[in-house]
């Protein structure tokens, strides 16, 4: 079994993951800690040494290897995997199940604002920039979300969030 799930920055992919992952007995990936292990590199240095383009052929090549694995995962993507190098359809071909963890962009603003520093794609945005910032973001991502086989409403806890994805499973 493979699921995917898919969303925005501070979505929740993670936390939602790994509490999946523990349910199903299936082992949780999060494809930028796979990327960082892989390269020894973080997903930063990767960008600023190399570039987005290397980075984004390095994630889908990552991303094909691990949904080709033979074992049960419930794998993280980056807000933006499902968005370039045709990884959409990989993540449809290649997967049981495909989620995407919806947000409105106040929640999302809310979320983001409180863990800037850890996030370098919005580090140097101004909260009051954030909503439009956002808004750009899901305005170009939603129509490669959109192809998810399942959308959950990510604003709930992890066990709610949880709970919805395996009743949809």
């Amino acid at each position: 079994m493979k699921i995917v799930l898919m969303g925005y920055m501070a979505s929740g992919k993670s936390t939602v993951g790994r509490l999946l992952a523990s349910q199903l007995g299936a082992r949780f990936v999060d494809l930028d800690d796979y990327i960082e292990a892989s390269e020894k590199k973080s997903i930063k240095n990767i960008f600023s040494e190399k570039g987005e383009i290397y980075f984004r052929k390095l994630e889908h090549q990552m991303l094909n290897e691990v949904l080709e694995s033979d074992e049960s995962i419930v794998l993280s993507t980056g807000g933006g995997t499902p968005c370039y190098a045709n990884n959409i359809q990989i993540i449809l071909e290649k997967s049981d199940g495909s989620v995407y963890l919806g947000m409105t962009i106040p929640q999302l603003v809310d979320r983001i604002s409180k863990e800037k520093e850890h996030r370098p794609l919005v580090k140097n945005i101004q909260d009051q920039e954030l909503p439009e910032f956002i808004g750009k973001h899901l305005f170009e991502r939603i129509p490669f979300y959109a192809q998810a086989k399942y959308k959950v409403d990510g604003s709930g806890t992890a066990e709610e969030v949880v709970a919805e994805i395996r009743r949809l499973l």
